[in-house]
């Protein structure tokens, strides 16, 4: 099975939280890694990443942090694999020099497999993915925050 590294699923998820709780205004890194439970350090490089490639804004000051740069419907998952691809990666079965079956036989299948994951990913939209975690009950931040305790 071919599966995500733990950046970018790390990435997928910040940026769908971004994207379910944005109603109230930015996010804060902070706010995001401690939800994750990652370091601020490395969620950092990832978010920065994301602003460079044109999927979220940062908004500084003291209540500052990320929005989307685009609607929700408008950023794919696509979208964020594109942006946290490594150059590296583009180039890893480039030029492969392996055997007649590994180059001619299974090159061709990985390529093809490779190929139908990212139309999928690219049909998937922040939008339809936050309907989706509506339907499942799960609470948006400003939701969690509330308490009416008198």
């Amino acid at each position: 099975m071919i599966s995500f590294s733990k950046k970018l699923y790390y990435a997928i998820e910040a940026v769908l939280y971004i994207a379910y709780n944005s109603g109230n205004g930015p996010i804060s890194g902070r706010d995001i890694s401690e939800k994750q439970g990652l370091p601020s350090r490395y969620l950092e490089q990832l978010m920065q990443k994301l602003v460079r490639g044109g999927l979220l804004r940062s908004v500084r000051g003291p209540h500052g942090g990320y929005v989307l740069a685009r609607e929700r419907r408008r950023i794919t998952l696509g979208d964020i694999c594109n942006v946290l691809r490594d150059d590296s990666e583009d180039n890893e079965t480039e030029g492969y020099g392996g055997t007649p079956l590994g180059s001619h036989v299974v090159l061709p299948v990985w390529n093809v497999a490779h190929h139908h994951m990212m139309v999928h990913l690219k049909q998937v939209d922040l939008a339809s993915l936050c309907e989706h975690a509506a339907q499942q009950n799960i609470k948006k931040t400003h939701q969690e925050k509330m308490d009416f305790t008198i």
